[in-house]
């Protein structure tokens, strides 16, 4: 694509992985600092082209270590404008990743890049050569950018300098949405940026919703369709609402059959359990469902630990993503714990029972004041048996959802015997997909002594049950 570089650029690379051992550098990740940032400047407050390396270069590393790593652009143009700098920022995980030997992985403060001993090989020795390769991407491919300048850092004390005031910077993108709602608007905004990860992806961006990789808001979206009308970021016609409680809408329906080929044909923004919002693989935070307490546990991918459930993060992520809706887990931006709509169909935050302490700290202020202290961490609990007696010291609101299915369990046990009929769920196995680790902790078939059993219990499922009969097994 240009020969002045020693790699390859081209779009075929993008989802390329850099494991461990052909990796020569790992730059920022879940182990050290690290972010990306591009501002709106005037036209005079930027050298075009320039470029500026804080701290040690790509030669002076040293293979196989792992160093602090951020990246800040200044872009200029009659039409640049605030709205755009999160649009640009994501193009520039898209145009990372068109570096042959180069894996650049989320977004603002918690980006994750690996150079590849490849590219090493074939003559990579410094971040110039990088940065030069995006701001000609960004020319090229953005035209309304007329000029930009680029800094890289590598130096962990100058990062750290930085970091507090580039976080004040995306949480006041942020704010703009805070009094926008799903029925203010009627155009919704689409992102397409994660397809080479995730081929049958539906991002849906809305005032109530904020992109899986917690970078894109609804204001971003449109900006974005404004300037670029053929780019990753398109409107949908929000259309007729077919349930707002979940979220569900006609015009996000059409989109979402023709975007994922015909592989799914609803959505629910709002939901957890029922047509939930695909899941890509940016996403900040898994959402994964524990049925012995039938609550919801979350974690994010600074949590190292394992969660309740016996999982760790990167686990539920490989689980959750690829474009999929998956029965029990579900990826979403930090973000969404602030919309008034978080999960509403399914009950909201009375149905969170466990977050990672950082991530609930985080998002302190915007969890219910009567349940705050009611939602366990680390710091509590340990397994799902320590959960669920955590609950019930806290008079969780989950408690309540205990006793109603207590009450359907002696129903079921005084009903006559009769003929089991299969039950229709809500979904079918064409579009939704039963991870392979989906299961309770403890085992589900009974035994011991010789006798056997099974105990089903059907949660949150809108199904047609006929006739059910349960019998002692010999």
């Amino acid at each position: 694509m240009a020969e002045e570089f020693p790699f390859e650029i081209s779009p075929m690379f993008e989802g390329e992985r850099i494991r461990k051992d052909g990796m020569f550098v790992e730059l920022a990740g879940p182990k050290a600092v690290g972010f990306e940032l591009v501002s709106a400047t005037d036209m005079d407050e930027v050298e075009d082209g320039k470029f500026t390396l804080i701290g040690p270069d790509i030669s002076e590393m040293e293979e196989g270590a792992r160093y602090p790593f951020a990246m800040t652009y200044k872009i200029a143009g009659e039409l640049v404008e605030a709205d755009l700098e999160s649009i640009v920022e994501r193009r520039n995980h898209e145009f990372q990743n068109y570096i042959q030997g180069m894996m650049h992985l989320n977004q603002r403060d918690d980006i994750w890049v690996r150079i590849g001993k490849d590219a090493i090989e074939k003559g990579l020795t410094s971040f110039e050569q990088v940065a030069k390769a995006i701001m000609m991407l960004f020319k090229n491919e953005l035209p309304f950018i007329e000029k930009v300048e680029a800094v890289y850092y590598t130096d962990e004390a100058e990062i750290n300098k930085e970091i507090e005031s580039i976080r004040d910077i995306y949480t006041g993108r942020d704010e703009r949405t805070r009094n926008l709602h799903d029925e203010d608007v009627d155009t919704f905004y689409g992102c397409s940026l994660c397809a080479s990860f995730a081929p049958t992806s539906v991002c849906v961006i809305t005032p109530d919703r904020i992109a899986l990789c917690g970078a894109i808001n609804w204001f971003d979206g449109r900006a974005a369709a404004k300037v670029d009308p053929e780019g990753p970021q398109f409107a949908i016609p929000k259309g007729d609402v077919i349930d707002a409680e979940s979220g569900e809408y006609t015009g996000v329906n059409e989109v979402a059959e023709k975007l994922s080929s015909g592989e799914y044909d609803r959505i629910r923004l709002h939901s957890f359990l029922e047509y939930p919002h695909t899941s890509c693989g940016c996403f900040e935070v898994v959402g994964y469902y524990i049925p012995e307490v039938d609550g919801i546990g979350w974690v994010d991918r600074d949590f190292t630990g394992t969660a309740p459930n016996g999982l760790q993060f990167s686990t539920m992520a490989g689980q959750t993503g690829g474009g999929k809706q998956v029965v029990g887990f579900l990826g979403i931006g930090v973000q969404y714990f602030r919309s008034p709509k978080f999960i509403q169909a399914d009950g909201g935050w009375d149905r969170v029972v466990w977050m990672p302490k950082m991530l609930k700290d985080k998002v302190s202020e915007d969890i219910p004041d009567y349940i705050r202290d009611k939602i366990a961490t680390e710091e509590d609990v340990t397994d799902v048996e320590s959960l669920r007696n955590f609950l019930k010291d806290k008079d969780h609101p989950i408690l309540e959802r205990w006793e109603e299915e207590e009450e359907v369990e002696k129903e079921a046990s005084a009903a006559p015997q009769a003929e089991f009929t299969a039950p229709q769920a809500g979904f079918t196995a064409s579009q939704m997909q039963m991870p392979t680790n989906f299961a309770p902790s403890a085992p589900m078939v009974g035994g011991g002594g010789g006798n056997g059993g099974v105990k089903v219990i059907l949660k949150n499922a809108k199904m047609s049950v006929d006739r059910i009969i349960i019998k002692k097994l010999d």
